[in-house]
């Protein structure tokens, strides 16, 4: 229920944050500016008594977020990835939230696998293990298959996870509400979309059965990708609330220490988590959308290895188009050219001034191109296209902000293990054969082979088609006029379209 019983529940997050330590030390984390330090004690102060104590073991911001519940955990998991935003003091606390959360009780574990999958846990695994991993929608116990001996991660849905995610996102949608009625401006922004497709993502995740099968997708894709290993799901061993896939033996990928202990060439590693990313985005449109320290390992042989297909982003085809054009246009720095795609598609109302919007672009793109790559903060970037997408009246593209939130986190990801690595150049060959596979005589030829085959398959039908259409012309009346409806590339777009299209032209800088 989305009622204002939700006030509660934020006026908490707020005590919270108080009652732990976090507030200041989040406040200072973010450099936040003194009227909004003086809000947030104002808010928070006379209710700390109503905030959660948590367990005073952990550091402050992490002993908050992990009281409030799995939906900030999720929040938290993205921050922890950003030292650039947060500090790297804050992010090593914040790491934790990865995969060292509090398990809960193996016997808890046992007896959902059993109701699960209707068969004792020794009779279906000669070994099980106490929890390797937890995380905020699930834990993972090391276990051994009784019948072929085969060595495996057993993921196990927590308890109560449900109605736990429903509270915070009913919330979610209260604040959501307050935000557009108290600011009309940001109705543009569509916060209540943001949040049901955020409520959409992690209700998916909450099916085992549907991580299974993005697994299964997820691998079939990748199988030729150099470098690259995926654990495959075994159906037979898994449920809605149960996950048994191959056993992934390697380094976490946020021990940087372990790692060159280990002789891997961390840049390297750091340059192909990029490319991996983007190939997946560009080239299939079906990616890992949770992409953070705790769901990556390295193995021996220096391949990454990518776990937890929870959540996945997918981006249709012609999006991929669009952005191939942006791309293109931002490589010959022709802002014209990005801006005039960006019309085309319906991603900038028709009603604004479109050469103003090409020297808006110019100005996000030409310091690009003159610094020092690894000087160049994504997040930096992000809040100076918001901007620019604020100006334009851009709405939010809810279907792309897994794409723009996964490559911030991927970018952190990989600064974390190389901090002076030029992101721009580990991304160019990657975005530059996209280009040349989507944007030239080849994929000319794909598209056409592609509309015979769809003329092939309906032909039978087109004579009987024909007919009926000249038949319906022929004894038609006339029909009342009406409006004329604007076309669908004229739908409103977003902030998250310009952000991810741009952000991504910048890689080839």
């Amino acid at each position: 229920m989305r009622g204002p019983h939700n006030i509660l529940r934020l006026i908490r997050t707020g005590a919270t944050f108080e009652r732990t330590g976090a507030m200041g030390v989040a406040l200072d984390a973010v450099d936040a500016p003194p009227r909004l330090r003086v809000a947030a004690r104002v808010m928070g102060w006379p209710f700390r008594w109503l905030g959660y104590k948590g367990d005073p073991n952990l550091p402050p911001v992490t002993r908050a977020i992990t009281a409030l519940g799995p939906a900030y955990i999720k929040f938290g998991q993205i921050l922890s990835t950003r030292a650039d935003v947060v500090g790297p003091e804050l992010a090593g606390h914040l790491r934790m939230l990865q995969d060292r959360l509090p398990p809960f009780p193996t016997d808890q574990a046992k007896a959902i696998i059993e109701a699960e999958l209707r068969q004792p846990v020794d009779a279906l695994f000669s070994e099980f293990s106490e929890p390797v991993a937890a995380a905020s929608i699930a834990q993972v116990h090391r276990a051994r298959v009784r019948e072929t001996g085969r060595e495996v991660a057993v993921k196990v849905l927590r308890p109560g996870i449900a109605a736990a995610f429903r509270r915070d996102i009913d919330a979610f949608h209260f604040a959501a509400g307050i935000i557009e009625t108290l600011s009309p401006g940001s109705r543009r922004l569509r916060p209540r979309d943001v949040v049901s497709h955020f409520q959409s993502v992690v209700t998916g995740e909450q099916d085992m059965r549907l991580e299974a099968a993005a697994a299964s997708e997820f691998a079939e894709n990748t199988r030729n990708d150099d470098n690259f290993q995926i654990p495959e799901p075994h159906w037979i061993l898994s449920g809605r609330r149960v996950l048994t896939s191959d056993w992934a033996e390697g380094l976490p990928m946020g021990d940087r220490e372990a790692l060159i202990a280990a002789g891997h060439d961390v840049s390297q590693i750091a340059k192909r988590v990029i490319q991996l990313f983007l190939q997946h985005a560009l080239r299939d449109g079906f990616f890992h959308a949770d992409m953070h320290h705790g769901n990556l390992k390295v193995a021996a042989n220096g391949d990454v290895i990518a776990y937890d297909f929870g959540i996945m982003g997918e981006i249709d085809e012609y999006t991929r188009r669009v952005y191939a054009e942006i791309l293109y246009g931002f490589i010959q720095r022709d802002y014209r050219r990005v801006a005039r795609v960006h019309f085309e598609a319906g991603y900038v109302p028709r009603d604004r001034d479109e050469t103003q919007f090409a020297r808006a672009l110019r100005a996000v793109g030409e310091p690009i191109f003159g610094a020092d790559a690894s000087r160049i903060s994504m997040a930096s970037l992000l809040a100076y296209l918001f901007e620019v997408t604020e100006r334009f009246g851009m709405p939010t593209r809810t279907e792309l902000i897994l794409l723009q939130r996964t490559m911030v986190v991927v970018e952190g990801v990989a600064r974390s293990l190389d901090p002076q690595l030029n992101i721009w150049d580990a991304a160019k060959p990657v975005v530059s054969d996209y280009i040349k596979e989507n944007l030239g005589p080849r994929a000319i030829a794909k598209d056409t082979a592609k509309v015979v085959q769809t003329l092939g398959r309906y032909g039978p039908l087109l004579p009987n088609l024909v007919d009926q259409i000249l038949w319906e012309r022929a004894h038609a009346r006339p029909a009342p006029a009406v409006p004329s409806r604007k076309p669908w590339v004229a739908m409103a777009a977003g902030a998250a379209t310009l952000v991810v299209g741009l952000g991504l032209g910048m890689m080839l800088a």
